[in-house]
């Protein structure tokens, strides 16, 4: 067993001890950083495979927004875990049931799978070749089209997000700022003149 082979299986086991964790931890904090773990172990895995760019895009983007935001946003809300995991048991059979078909045929694929044992090696790399490069290369040439039509509805995305926050609802007491700059005093104060009345001490 090569030096690789041995890093790369030390790191899936790593990365599946924490996928278990992370559905099976009782602390949703807890569960929160078994991902991370999870992320920065496949990112690993990918440098293997000489992909730079994936590895590095999945421990930013991924571990450094998402999963922070994700983190602070459970340990500001008060979660009922023993509500979110009532059910957890009564569907672990069928979970498990379906893991182990997942693995079964995954490994069926692995060794009776038409040409893949007499698959060619990949080429070695040249010297000074980057992967991020050839990536851009690759999205700004050959694949602009898909790349500016998922850009684009990634914005529509955004945009539908925004404008559904944003929708007035009939419950909603909202105040219209041009209204109050163009207030005037006659609308708010009014000055009634009373006659004083004199009371006796008596």
């Amino acid at each position: 067993m090569t030096f690789n082979e041995v890093v790369f299986y030390f790191f899936a086991a790593v990365l599946v001890l924490a996928a278990l964790g992370v559905i099976t931890a009782r602390n949703p904090v807890h569960a929160a950083l078994l991902l991370v773990l999870a992320f920065f172990t496949s990112a690993a895995i990918w440098l293997q495979l000489h992909a730079e760019f994936l590895a590095i895009a999945l421990v930013l983007v991924y571990v450094g927004a998402v999963m922070v935001l994700f983190l602070f946003v459970v340990m500001m809300l008060d979660i009922n875990m023993a509500r979110l995991r009532a059910g957890f048991w009564n569907y672990l059979p069928l979970g498990a049931v379906v893991a182990v078909l997942l693995v079964i045929e995954m490994g069926f694929m692995l060794k009776y799978a038409p040409g893949l044992a007499d698959a060619p090696a990949p080429p070695a790399l040249p010297a000074g070749y980057s992967n991020t490069k050839e990536l851009g290369r690759l999205v700004y040439t050959e694949y602009v089209y898909p790349f500016e039509i998922a850009a684009v509805i990634l914005l529509v995305a955004i945009v539908s997000a925004i404008a559904l926050t944003l929708r007035r609802r009939k419950q909603t007491k909202y105040v219209d700022p041009a209204e109050q700059i163009a207030v005037r005093r006659q609308d708010r104060v009014r000055i009634v003149s009373m006659p004083s009345e004199k009371k006796s001490d008596w």
